[in-house]
């Protein structure tokens, strides 16, 4: 069971020099704005609403995953895929519409930020959200500036939970795998860290596609980025 991170606990954690940090679910509730661009894409194509709660439990795995699951609620296999490119493109065009108008930062993030680059520590924001929505939603949030690199969902080859993404950054920071740690809400983070041999801190608040935090194989929870940071920094 992951427990609540100390460096005694978790001695994989000292000498980190970056940090890679997630975006939906970690630093930001995107969830409502979520749900709606799913809801007015469903409304398109003539399906009812589905819950936040129902919303919530699939982010995470990136829009085509996403768009995918939404779809398996209402048809078979093979309706998804005839329906699957117009779907897609709706809850993007709505998306980009919404983006950022009904989400909110998490307690800690700013001063979490604040306090792991005034400490030196290098950071790049992993999401598997396509970029053109996480570059601005990072941006209107004020929280751009903080990131040396910024990588969505389509911005490389592969995206969480394969590690490409994080050792695509060691390799920007010229860091080895060791000297970097991901900090995320799910096991998509989790196992991407872990394959590429990076530490891993966990946030109880987010996502995680509906399953607790505490199954999450990590070095521990951390309440909030700034508990992260001072352990981090200590």
């Amino acid at each position: 069971m992951t427990r609540p991170a100390t460096l005694s606990k978790a001695p994989g954690l000292r000498g980190i020099q970056a940090a890679i940090i997630d975006l939906d679910g970690t630093m930001m509730d995107t969830a409502p704005d979520i749900h709606a661009a799913l809801n007015a894409m469903r409304r398109e194509l003539g399906l009812g609403p589905i819950g936040l709660d129902v919303a919530t439990a699939l982010i995470g795995k990136g829009s085509e995953n996403l768009v995918l699951d939404v779809l398996a609620l209402d048809y078979s296999s093979q309706e998804v895929e005839q329906h699957f490119e117009r779907a897609l493109g709706a809850y993007l065009g709505h998306y980009l519409a919404l983006n950022g108008v009904h989400s909110t930062l998490y307690p800690g993030v700013v001063d979490g930020l604040e306090t792991m680059k005034s400490a030196g520590l290098r950071l790049a924001c992993v999401t598997n959200k396509p970029i053109a929505l996480a570059a601005p939603l990072l941006a209107s949030a004020g929280l751009a500036g903080y990131f040396d690199i910024t990588y969505g969902g389509d911005s490389l080859p592969h995206k969480k939970p394969d590690p490409y993404p994080m050792l695509q950054v060691c390799r920007d920071f010229n860091l080895a795998p060791h000297q970097v740690v991901a900090i995320g809400d799910s096991s998509n983070d989790a196992r991407a860290a872990r394959a590429a041999g990076c530490g891993v801190l966990t946030v109880p608040y987010g996502y995680n596609h509906g399953r607790p935090v505490q199954e999450i194989d990590s070095d521990g929870i951390v309440a909030t980025l700034f508990d992260a940071a001072q352990l981090l920094t200590r």
